[in-house]
């Protein structure tokens, strides 16, 4: 029966409720004369209309106070009031209309008890239909549900609650607030604590995860309570934004585990909108490598400000047709999307496209960024970073393109590696040729490892955890600078409006962060243990590879201490030295006849030679080295 009566369609369910809230206050009226009179009372006068006519002035009323919108399942404080409130002008407009009439025997005292009885009457209705139809079965699923102590009792920890208590995965069994005005109290029938009896509460409640319930607190906050919550074994969630919950638009099982975006805890700076849009916005613009990590999210943000038309440039030919489907789902109408499947070392066939399309704007994002990878392979690192990137910058020269934008690396700042010191002979090429000529405006953006790239060591560090470990890190002491890859992007692109030609652009990339650091707040994060000598029974080891062919500890983003601020706080202009083009021509020459005969010895020397800070690291590998 029950199970037929949650079945019925909406418009079905109120009527039903409409019809016994006709037969509530009718009843309700012959229990208050009874009350007043001391039996039980049927009326035989006019008594009668007035009795039974009561319908026709209560409905109308509770359908204005919405009590036949509210969802029963839901049912709350807030609804109880409007029918508190709905049940007393009904009262009142009944005494009103009964007193008037004129009819005989009607007692005064009636109206109150009618009042105070229809209230309790209407409510309770409402409270037992949710018990009978949910009540139980929420009961027994919660008991066995997860459960979770959620950090902060304002407005999103009480949203929150309130859906947690219809779901039968969690089950809130307190709140935690450092506002010691709000500790000791009670809200929504729990108790809020204070963050030091956390580790008491674990065990005494059982709790198994903590939720974060405070979208709109900055990240340094947010920084400072996972540094709190990390020294606990327990699991971390996060809420997404509390307008997203309202709106329906998240569920509760989108409750995210602790990101390394929330483990950073650094504020983004507003972009300069201006800026954002300078170089996009009505042109035609190309992405090469548009696929790839960086790539991709240029592409986004690019069609998201709405250029006349956007070229995905790509050679691999998966990932061109997933960001261009991507794209295409976004469906803003008024940009066209065109996919090029092409190498940037094909200068032919990357000028016609330019030329084709007659673009203004080019981010050159592709390059092998790979450290080990392009040690490994390192003949065809440098052909593609350095004589890719050439190729790129005088076909936009020959084809008249106003913007060339690249996308470097700190890794090209005294590099230690092939990868590195490819990057900043790129970076030496687009100095170079921007000095030479004006037709094209030349910049490069330069910053460190960005989260969830594909060659960043987050999602190895969180696959390492899924399957129990042990988590590898190189070095107890490496450190590396970290960004957000949309955060990366939004700079990059405001970077190449500040250019007044060849300027080399840094990121404030904020704070560097110590690998092993980051390896153990991840484990405990997860609601898991280090295991190690002092505690044998932990969950996931952490275990020290040892540092990777050309591999540094550190990462530097100057190559000198010169810089400058521009428009925007996180944008710094370095001025470093350079070499002008035909001294580097003769050296790039001498790299690419070296290339075409294999000469390693020689490849090296000359990249030595281009790039006086290059300290390699590691012997001379290549797949196809002779020895």
């Amino acid at each position: 029966m029950i199970k037929r009566l949650k079945k019925l369609s909406r418009l079905n369910k109120q009527l039903i409720i409409c019809f016994a809230d006709s037969v509530v206050v009718i009843m309700v009226l012959l229990a208050s004369f009874s009350v007043r009179l001391g039996y039980w009372y049927f009326p035989k006068n006019d008594l009668i209309w007035l009795i039974f006519g009561t319908p026709i002035i209560a409905l109308p009323i509770f359908i204005y106070f919405g009590l036949y919108t509210a969802v029963i399942r839901y049912i709350g404080f807030d609804a109880l009031w409007r029918v508190s409130k709905a049940a007393s002008l009904y009262a009142l407009i009944w005494g009103v209309i009964g007193l008037m009439s004129g009819v005989y025997d009607l007692p005064r005292s009636v109206i109150l008890i009618n009042w105070i009885q229809v209230i309790f009457a209407i409510a309770g209705l409402r409270i037992v239909a949710r018990w009978v139809l949910y009540g139980s079965k929420l009961k027994i699923e919660n008991s066995y549900g997860i459960n979770v102590l959620v950090y902060g009792a304002g407005d999103a920890g009480l949203q929150l609650v309130s859906a947690l208590k219809s779901s039968s995965q969690y089950n809130p069994v307190g709140f935690i607030d450092d506002a010691q005005e709000l500790q000791n109290n009670q809200v929504s029938g729990l108790n809020i604590f204070s963050v030091d009896k956390i580790e008491n509460l674990i065990g005494k409640l059982k709790v198994d995860e903590i939720l974060i319930a405070m979208p709109s607190v900055s990240r340094a906050k947010r920084r400072s309570i996972l540094n709190k919550l990390e020294q606990y074994p327990i699991i971390v969630r996060i809420l997404p934004g509390m307008s997203e919950l309202a709106q329906g638009k998240v569920n509760i099982g989108d409750l995210r585990k602790v990101s390394i975006k929330d483990l950073l805890g650094r504020n983004i700076a507003e972009p300069n909108k201006k800026l954002l849009g300078a170089n996009i916005t009505k042109k035609i613009v190309m992405v090469t490598g548009a696929g790839g990590s960086i790539g991709s999210e240029l592409s986004r943000q690019i069609i998201a400000l709405k250029p006349k038309s956007i070229i995905l440039y790509e050679m691999n030919e998966l990932a061109l047709y997933n960001i261009e489907n991507e794209l295409a789902s976004f469906n803003i109408s008024d940009v066209k999307i065109y996919p090029i499947l092409g190498s940037i070392n094909n200068q032919y066939r990357f000028k016609n496209v330019l030329s084709h399309f007659n673009i203004n704007t080019v981010y050159h994002s592709a390059a092998y960024k790979h450290v080990p990878m392009v040690e490994f392979n390192n003949t065809e690192g440098i052909y593609n970073n350095i004589f890719g990137t050439l190729k790129c910058a005088l076909a936009a020269i020959d084809a008249n393109v106003e913007t060339f934008v690249l996308i470097s690396t700190d890794k090209a700042v005294r590099p230690t590696n092939t990868m590195g010191a490819s990057k900043r002979c790129a970076e030496l090429i687009i100095q170079a040729l921007s000095a030479e000529q004006s037709k094209t405006l030349f910049s490069m953006v330069r910053f460190g490892n960005v989260l969830g790239s594909s060659g960043s060591v987050i999602p190895l560090f969180e696959k390492q955890i899924r399957q129990g470990g042990p988590v590898t890190v190189t070095d107890i002491n490496i450190v590396r600078y970290f960004m957000t890859i949309p955060e990366a992007v939004e700079l990059v692109i405001q970077a190449g409006v500040l250019s007044e030609g060849g300027d080399v652009f840094v990121l404030d990339m904020g704070r560097p962060v110590k690998i092993y650091d980051l390896a153990i707040k991840m484990i405990k994060l997860s609601g898991l243990q280090i295991l190690d000598e002092n505690n044998p029974d932990g969950d996931i080891e952490i275990k020290f590879t040892g540092l990777r062919p050309g591999e540094k500890l550190y990462e530097e983003l100057l190559v000198g201490t010169n810089t400058s601020k521009t428009d925007n706080e996180l944008i710094m202009r370095a001025q470093e030295d350079m070499i002008e083009w035909e001294t580097l021509k003769l050296l790039l020459d001498k790299l690419k006849n070296s290339l075409k005969r294999s000469e390693y010895e020689k490849i090296r020397q000359i990249l030595i030679d281009i790039v006086p800070e290059f300290a390699p690291q590691s012997k001379i590998v290549d797949l196809l080295y002779k020895k």
